[in-house]
């Protein structure tokens, strides 16, 4: 499994078109990066996963759990392919939940831009097209 770092790239002017522009404490910003003051970032639970924030919270938790099972698992020595199984059920999780937050991403964001007109729509949805590829490819 490979991963990229996209809350670096194009996430906070993706984020700032949805939700407002972030703040400068925000500690995805690059070192240089500049913002909008603090005042203008979007209130929160201004996000398309606000109402399940707590569920969400509980579920990567449980994926942290299985993280620290994988640690423990290598320090006890255990087979192998029962340490891949482990690998493949926390991996299962946490495409699980990146999809869920795509849907919400879609449902919430996308939605709001539909009310913004078309060119707003379009960016949303090359937005989450972007988002899905680098789902894929990891």
């Amino acid at each position: 499994m490979t991963t990229t770092d996209a809350g670096t790239s194009g996430g906070t002017a993706a984020a700032a078109a949805c939700h407002g522009p972030q703040s400068e404490s925000d500690p995805r910003l690059g070192a240089g990066s500049v913002t909008d003051t603090a005042a203008e970032s979007p209130a929160p639970g201004g996000h398309g996963y606000a109402k399940q924030k707590d569920a969400h919270i509980k579920r990567l938790r449980r994926i942290e759990g299985q993280i620290r099972g994988l640690q423990r698992m290598l320090e006890e020595d255990v087979y192998c392919i029962d340490i891949l199984t482990q690998v493949s059920a926390s991996t299962k999780g946490l495409q699980s939940f990146g999809l869920q937050l795509l849907e919400e991403h879609l449902r919430h964001c996308v939605a709001d831009a539909a009310a913004k007109g078309p060119d707003a729509i379009d960016a949303k949805v090359q937005e989450a097209t972007k988002a899905i590829e680098r789902m894929l490819r990891s």
